[in-house]
């Protein structure tokens, strides 16, 4: 293997995939990063054996071939070297000491490596009929559910993220039975049937929300417009230009949430983002420890939210808010870091919040016509 590239290109695309390659004990291949170099392109990959990515970068090959080094020596060098041309030279697969060499201008480096032939498969999913949606929507998406799901492992199903494709409508929902986020957001398919449902590990969303996170970086590839989702019986793929990401699916049902959402309110609420989430950070620092309690007031006749906070040992606060109110006089108590949780992720001004009564569940929502997301915090019961 003998290839040549800019320092830029090359750490762009390790920092795609060496994120993935961590210190595996058992298997110490899956350490390092597969570089694969065939019909003119360089290929890098890395595993943990439940989520897989590749991405191929812009480069001059001399030589094709496969090789793997160790991830974060690799990547930590690299980051390091000068924005010049690096050229990448590995041994031959039958030599006794696998060498990496690596010359930039005045550096040239030796990284001992390891022959390709034990790095496991990566799984390919059949490129056919993809789901595509904007990468921006889609980051977004992510950052407003991903944060509800469980990690609880006895029941694996709701250690992931529900996809409900249905009528070009993708609904994400994450619940891990105290709260459930649920966002929906617009896809396009040119064939086949659109209707799916799916669970997808939370581990892999996260690391594509990491490689979307970093698309607005410079250096990365700028044309990217929308993510592919491609779907096999347990494996899904999401593409993003020449970046790969293959997931197993988490087997199961994905419990029935839609009962727990109250379809009924007594009192409607709509109060400033801003103010509501200053008031319960406040309340929270006198919560009680592991109970994390602040109670919510709503008084119609004063116009008022009133946001409290008593703790024995620390002493009490009260915030009371200027807010519009439907409906009649309700309280309920909320473990305030759930409640913030899902305050963060509503980007309106105001939020419409809806009570039944102090033993179902708060639901809150952005203000307004974008009736998109909505998230649900389950009462601390007295």
């Amino acid at each position: 293997m003998k290839i040549s590239c800019t320092q830029e290109n090359l750490n762009q695309g390790l920092f795609i995939v060496s994120h993935l390659a961590n210190k595996n004990v058992a298997l110490p291949i899956l350490n390092n990063i597969l570089f694969q170099v065939k019909d003119n392109a360089i290929k890098l990959s890395a595993t943990n054996l439940e989520i897989g990515i590749s991405c191929t970068i812009r480069g001059k090959v001399e030589q094709e071939g496969e090789f793997t080094v160790q991830s974060k020596l690799l990547a930590d060098f690299v980051s390091l070297l000068p924005k010049e041309r690096v050229d990448l030279q590995a041994s031959e697969a039958d030599d006794q000491d696998q060498i990496l060499k690596i010359d930039c201008k005045n550096d040239s480096t030796k990284i001992k490596g390891q022959a390709a032939t034990d790095f496991p498969l990566i799984p390919q999913v059949e490129k056919n009929a993809p789901y595509l949606i904007n990468h921006e929507s889609f980051r977004q998406a992510l950052g407003q559910v991903l944060f509800a799901v469980s990690v609880n492992e006895t029941r694996p199903e709701i250690g992931g993220v529900l996809f409900n494709f249905s009528d070009n409508k993708l609904t994400l929902a994450a619940t891990d039975s105290y709260r459930l986020a649920e966002k929906s957001l617009e896809f396009k398919r040119k064939n086949g049937d659109s209707n799916r449902r799916i669970i997808v590990p939370a581990k892999t969303l996260q690391e594509l929300q990491r490689i979307l996170g970093s698309l607005k970086d410079p250096a990365s590839i700028s044309d990217i417009e929308e993510v592919e989702i491609y779907i096999s019986d347990n494996q899904i793929m999401f593409v993003l230009g020449n970046i790969e990401l293959v997931s197993r699916l988490v087997e199961g049902q994905y419990p029935d949430y839609q009962q727990i959402i109250p379809q009924e309110t007594k009192t409607k609420v709509l109060v400033e983002t801003a103010d509501f989430v200053k008031a319960i950070k406040t309340a929270g620092l006198f919560s009680r420890i592991g109970i994390y309690d602040v109670k919510v007031d709503i008084l119609p006749g004063q116009n008022q939210l009133k946001v409290a906070a008593i703790n024995s040992q620390l002493g009490e606060n009260i915030s009371e808010l200027e807010a519009e109110i439907q409906g009649e006089v309700n309280s309920t108590v909320l473990n305030f870091r759930f409640l913030l949780d899902g305050l963060q992720n509503i980007n309106t001004q105001k939020t419409e919040i809806d009570l039944v009564d102090s033993g179902n569940p708060c639901l809150l929502r952005p203000e307004g016509a974008e009736k998109d997301y909505l998230y649900i915090v389950m009462p601390i019961k007295q």
